[in-house]
């Protein structure tokens, strides 16, 4: 979490997602959004006097899928909405402050800095609704897909399905999706794949062979090949260290 920011760059990984408070007015407040494989539109930081939120994707997916979704619709829907009630406005600067102070504290709890993100996340999620800008129709394909992608990635991971759900051919899809993200369908599924099996690794008492059949690959060694050509190391590897 940073107070002042000075450039338009992704702070973490391709995972992260990304919030900026711009703090106008003290009864006007700009909310400006980084979705996935995105980078802050250019106009965010005109005003230096706010506060960044990044954090990644992982802090949102252990929960169910129907908050996932939510917060995927509130990053990809627009690039930023307005809030002018006062009231609201301090429901936000209150939660900012205790999300910077328990990221500051000596003794700060993964555990907390979820939850009061999630209760954030959730008042920005009631305040948004489609009166705030009009979405143009790639923008609106973008988010479909991705909605899609989040509820089946597990069992289909051909574009063609995606585009066919959509109404598009998947080279149209494609092209749609290199406009916006720049990534193809294929590798925004594979970057979903990767990270579910990251947290999967991690958090859970899956085996290999057993990860590898989930995300629908037909061999461990497929699997293991795929996840090291990404990662840089072998599953098993890649738990181990984490565990360590």
């Amino acid at each position: 979490m940073i107070n002042v920011f000075e450039s338009n760059i992704v702070l973490l990984s391709n995972n992260s997602m990304g919030i900026y408070f711009e703090f106008e007015t003290k009864n006007k407040l700009i909310v400006h959004f980084k979705p996935l494989n995105e980078v802050f539109k250019s106009e965010a930081f005109n005003n230096n006097k706010g506060v960044l939120l990044n954090f990644e994707r992982d802090l949102i997916d252990e929960d169910d899928i129907e908050y996932v979704l939510d917060v995927m619709s509130l990053f990809n829907k627009y690039p930023l909405f307005i809030l002018t009630d006062i009231i609201e406005i301090k429901k936000i600067r209150k939660l900012i402050q205790l999300l910077e102070n328990e990221f500051k504290d000596e003794a700060v709890s993964y555990i907390m800095l979820k939850t009061l993100l999630k209760v954030l996340l959730l008042h920005l999620i009631r305040f948004q609704n489609d009166g705030f800008l009009e979405q143009d129709l790639n923008q609106k394909r973008v988010f479909e897909f991705l909605e899609l992608m989040e509820i089946h990635f597990l069992q289909e991971t051909a574009t063609k399905y995606y585009a066919n759900k959509i109404g598009v051919s998947s080279k149209r899809l494609n092209q749609i999706l290199k406009e916006k993200l720049n990534l193809t369908a294929k590798q925004i599924i594979q970057q979903r794949q990767i990270t579910e099996a990251k947290r999967r690794l991690v958090r859970s008492e899956i085996s290999t062979k057993e990860l590898a059949f989930e995300l629908g690959f037909d061999s461990m060694s497929s699997f293991s090949r795929f996840f090291k050509k990404y990662v840089g190391v072998p599953p098993s590897e890649f738990k181990k260290e984490s565990l360590a």
